[in-house]
């Protein structure tokens, strides 16, 4: 649906909104695809670094992971800052902008000589990527008609998915043959070539028209008004959770796998992360499935599948702990996709607004919740590790019963 403001009043109608199966729509989705894609190739590159700059640096695990928390947690501020002023711009030049700039301070993080220029350049990395993530989820909910929106939404997901996964694979694979160096400029050069491929395949917003940015005080109130409409809470909420849950666990599996009895290498640990595939294929069932049966059944699915996945990992057996691996993944898509297009279809206006409050918690948890488990992790290992993302997946359970039932 459209956003509204007294400009810009709400259609009578959503027949002027793109449909499933229609050319434009499979335009859109190839776009956002490529998006997703690169987006999270770039946030995600670093995770498969964490025990080389650890090596290289001379830093703890638990720093170690900063090159990703700084990243995110940048990111969580930068998009509630983009939805106050995005709307005065094109969404797609936002976009754009944004995948390219992030490209570029990738490539200038794998030149970096220190460890703290590598995180400045990973922090503004997460600072230039803020105008992907809600203006994307924006522009859905203002082009997609509202039936399609959990498929397309879903498509979206999925390329987050496949750029996670790439992210992770493909650099740990360099990396192994070359040098992170080298692994994270090859990152930044797919991040340059989506970019051209997102500029020639996205169309241009229909449902959407640029319009003066508005004072401080309106965006205040508007995300006040968010906060008090139910279920939206409990939605920004279990963002928090699952992506925590999924950045905690993903961060230090490297160092529980690379060391005995394991005594995986890089390249080894990084095809465990082949397992996005699946987490792609299930983001678009979950959107297809809560379409159809509602957003409560597909919730619980996914935090489900995430905590047997958790409990699996506890086990010594290598092939037992990647089925594990496998069902958080699978189950933190269903529930990312189920989230974050509920958040679409509860905001009844204003839902770039409702998008960035939902991605201000999804990515402050990355960072939160990524960091608490280096503590936690150095503290503990493994075992008390899982005691904390279980502990955060059931408050999760807990909070699905104040999301809507529709």
């Amino acid at each position: 649906m459209t956003v509204l403001s007294p400009a810009h009043p709400a259609p009578t109608t959503t027949g002027a909104q793109v449909r499933r199966g229609t050319p434009e729509y499979r335009r859109i989705g190839a776009a956002l695809f490529l998006t997703g894609f690169s987006a999270f190739s770039l946030i995600y590159c670093a995770q498969p670094l964490l025990t080389a700059f650890t090596r290289d640096f001379h830093v703890t695990p638990a720093q170690s992971a900063l090159s990703l928390s700084l990243t995110t947690g940048c990111l969580a501020v930068s998009i509630l800052i983009m939805s106050a002023v995005a709307d005065s711009f094109s969404r797609r030049r936002v976009m754009l902008t944004s995948l390219l700039a992030a490209a570029l301070l990738n490539g200038l993080a794998a030149l970096a000589p220190t460890w703290n220029l590598l995180l400045l350049c990973r922090a503004l990395e997460g600072l230039a990527l803020g105008g992907v993530p809600a203006v994307a989820m924006a522009y859905l909910a203002e082009e997609i008609h509202p039936r399609d929106l959990g498929a397309a939404m879903g498509q979206y997901v999925g390329g987050t998915a496949f750029g996670g996964m790439m992210g992770r694979v493909c650099i740990g694979l360099l990396a192994g043959v070359t040098s992170w160096h080298a692994a994270l400029l090859v990152m930044g050069g797919l991040g340059l070539l989506s970019a051209a491929g997102f500029a020639l395949l996205l169309p241009a917003s229909r449902g959407f028209q640029p319009r003066p940015a508005a004072p401080a005080r309106e965006h205040l109130r508007r995300w006040a008004a968010h906060l008090r409409t139910p279920g939206l809470g409990a939605l920004f909420t279990l963002g928090f959770l699952n992506l925590g849950v999924m950045v905690a666990a993903f961060n230090y599996l490297g160092f529980r796998l690379h060391a005995p009895p394991y005594s995986l290498s890089a390249a080894a640990i990084s095809l465990i992360f082949l397992t996005y595939l699946l987490g792609s294929a299930a983001s678009g069932w979950g959107g297809r499935m809560a379409d159809r049966r509602g957003r409560r059944p597909l919730l619980l699915t996914g935090l489900t599948l995430g905590g047997a996945g958790l409990a699996l990992t506890l086990l010594s057996p290598l092939p037992v702990v990647i089925l594990g691996v496998t069902l958080i993944t699978v189950g933190f898509f269903v529930t990312h996709s189920v989230a974050s297009s509920s958040v679409g279809q509860l905001a009844r206006r204003d839902k770039g607004h409702a998008s960035a409050l939902y991605l201000l918690a999804y990515y402050a948890g990355s960072s939160v919740v990524g960091v608490l488990g280096g503590w936690v992790w150095a503290a503990g290992g493994w075992t008390l590790l899982v005691a904390l993302c279980a502990a955060l997946l059931l408050f999760g359970l807990v909070l699905i019963r104040r999301v809507p039932r529709t």
